[in-house]
Protein backbone atom coordinates (compact mmCIF):
# COMPACT_ATOMS: atom_id res chain seq x y z
CA UNK A 1 0.00 0.00 0.00
CA UNK A 2 1.60 3.34 -0.94
CA UNK A 3 0.20 6.41 0.66
CA UNK A 4 -0.31 9.55 -2.11
CA UNK A 5 1.15 13.08 -1.63
CA UNK A 6 -2.51 13.94 -1.23
CA UNK A 7 -3.39 11.76 2.05
CA UNK A 8 0.38 12.43 3.19
CA UNK A 9 -0.34 16.48 2.63
CA UNK A 10 -3.72 16.03 4.72
CA UNK A 11 -2.01 14.65 7.67
CA UNK A 12 0.34 17.68 7.60
CA UNK A 13 -2.22 19.89 6.89
CA UNK A 14 -4.10 18.87 9.84
CA UNK A 15 -1.28 18.40 12.23
CA UNK A 16 -0.69 22.28 11.51
CA UNK A 17 -4.13 23.27 12.11
CA UNK A 18 -4.15 21.45 15.41
CA UNK A 19 -0.46 22.85 16.20
CA UNK A 20 -1.55 26.73 15.18
CA UNK A 21 -5.22 25.94 16.98
CA UNK A 22 -5.76 29.06 18.86
CA UNK A 23 -9.65 29.80 18.29
CA UNK A 24 -9.09 31.91 14.91
CA UNK A 25 -9.14 30.96 11.43
CA UNK A 26 -5.90 30.13 9.95
CA UNK A 27 -5.37 30.41 6.09
CA UNK A 28 -4.16 28.32 3.77
CA UNK A 29 -1.37 30.54 2.63
CA UNK A 30 0.07 30.51 6.50
CA UNK A 31 -0.37 26.82 5.98
CA UNK A 32 1.54 26.97 2.79
CA UNK A 33 4.08 28.92 4.19
CA UNK A 34 4.72 26.68 7.47
CA UNK A 35 4.56 22.91 5.65
CA UNK A 36 5.90 23.96 2.38
CA UNK A 37 3.13 22.95 0.22
CA UNK A 38 1.66 25.38 -2.23
CA UNK A 39 -1.19 26.98 -1.37
CA UNK A 40 -3.18 25.24 -4.51
CA UNK A 41 -2.13 21.55 -3.53
CA UNK A 42 -3.98 22.54 -0.16
CA UNK A 43 -7.14 24.07 -2.70
CA UNK A 44 -7.31 20.47 -3.40
CA UNK A 45 -7.12 18.51 -0.34
CA UNK A 46 -8.98 21.00 1.79
CA UNK A 47 -12.88 20.62 0.42
CA UNK A 48 -12.08 16.45 0.95
CA UNK A 49 -11.26 17.49 4.63
CA UNK A 50 -14.21 19.76 4.75
CA UNK A 51 -16.95 17.20 3.37
CA UNK A 52 -15.46 14.77 6.01
CA UNK A 53 -16.33 17.59 8.43
CA UNK A 54 -13.27 17.16 9.55
CA UNK A 55 -12.95 21.03 8.87
CA UNK A 56 -14.72 23.89 8.94
CA UNK A 57 -14.31 27.16 7.10
CA UNK A 58 -15.05 30.65 6.85
CA UNK A 59 -14.76 32.99 3.73
CA UNK A 60 -13.91 36.77 4.16
CA UNK A 61 -10.68 38.59 4.90
CA UNK A 62 -10.97 37.09 8.31
CA UNK A 63 -11.88 33.71 7.35
CA UNK A 64 -10.23 30.40 6.84
CA UNK A 65 -9.90 27.13 8.31
CA UNK A 66 -9.96 25.10 11.91
CA UNK A 67 -10.81 21.27 13.33
CA UNK A 68 -14.33 20.28 13.88
CA UNK A 69 -13.57 18.86 17.13
CA UNK A 70 -10.44 18.56 19.70
CA UNK A 71 -7.03 16.62 18.24
CA UNK A 72 -7.20 13.84 20.40
CA UNK A 73 -10.68 13.23 18.48
CA UNK A 74 -9.10 12.93 15.36
CA UNK A 75 -7.15 9.41 14.32
CA UNK A 76 -4.79 9.65 11.32
CA UNK A 77 -6.41 6.98 9.83
CA UNK A 78 -9.54 9.06 9.61
CA UNK A 79 -7.85 11.83 7.94
CA UNK A 80 -5.93 9.42 5.37
CA UNK A 81 -9.44 7.53 4.27
CA UNK A 82 -11.17 11.15 3.78
CA UNK A 83 -8.11 11.85 1.19
CA UNK A 84 -7.36 8.21 -0.12
CA UNK A 85 -10.48 6.05 0.74
CA UNK A 86 -10.10 2.73 2.26
CA UNK A 87 -6.65 1.78 3.28
CA UNK A 88 -6.92 -2.08 2.33
CA UNK A 89 -3.68 -3.33 0.46
CA UNK A 90 -6.04 -5.18 -1.79
CA UNK A 91 -8.74 -4.40 -3.83
CA UNK A 92 -11.32 -7.07 -2.88
CA UNK A 93 -11.09 -6.25 0.77
CA UNK A 94 -12.55 -2.98 -0.14
CA UNK A 95 -16.38 -4.66 -0.66
CA UNK A 96 -17.98 -6.11 2.65
CA UNK A 97 -18.59 -9.05 2.24
CA UNK A 98 -15.81 -9.73 -0.06
CA UNK A 99 -16.96 -9.83 -3.89
CA UNK A 100 -13.95 -11.66 -4.97
CA UNK A 101 -15.24 -14.83 -7.08
CA UNK A 102 -11.85 -16.25 -5.41
CA UNK A 103 -12.36 -15.34 -1.84
CA UNK A 104 -13.65 -19.04 -0.70
CA UNK A 105 -10.40 -20.46 -2.17
CA UNK A 106 -7.64 -17.56 -2.20
CA UNK A 107 -4.71 -19.60 -0.28
CA UNK A 108 -3.57 -15.85 0.69
CA UNK A 109 -6.81 -13.94 1.51
CA UNK A 110 -5.85 -14.35 5.66
CA UNK A 111 -2.43 -12.97 4.50
CA UNK A 112 -4.17 -10.01 3.43
CA UNK A 113 -6.83 -9.22 6.06
CA UNK A 114 -4.70 -9.58 8.21
CA UNK A 115 -2.37 -6.98 7.17
CA UNK A 116 -5.22 -4.85 6.66
CA UNK A 117 -6.30 -5.40 10.28
CA UNK A 118 -2.45 -3.83 11.56
CA UNK A 119 -3.00 -1.13 9.08
CA UNK A 120 -5.87 -0.13 10.25
CA UNK A 121 -5.51 -0.68 13.98
CA UNK A 122 -2.41 1.41 13.43
CA UNK A 123 -3.92 4.01 11.44
CA UNK A 124 -6.41 4.28 14.12
CA UNK A 125 -4.36 4.44 17.05
CA UNK A 126 -2.62 7.74 16.21
CA UNK A 127 -3.96 10.46 17.29
CA UNK A 128 -4.06 13.97 15.77
CA UNK A 129 -2.87 15.76 18.73
CA UNK A 130 0.23 12.81 18.60
CA UNK A 131 1.16 14.06 15.12
CA UNK A 132 1.35 17.71 16.35
CA UNK A 133 3.15 16.71 18.89
CA UNK A 134 0.52 18.31 21.51
CA UNK A 135 0.23 17.25 25.35
CA UNK A 136 -2.94 15.25 26.18
CA UNK A 137 -5.87 16.78 26.51
CA UNK A 138 -5.02 20.60 25.04
CA UNK A 139 -7.29 22.68 23.35
CA UNK A 140 -10.18 20.99 24.50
Amino acid sequence: MKVSTKGRYALRLMADLAAHDTGEWVRLKEISERQAISVKYLEQIIPLLTRAKLVKSSRGNSGGYRLTRPPQAYTAGEILRATEGDLSPIACLEDTPNQCPRSKICATLPFWEGMKKVINEYADGVTLAELAKLPPNSRE
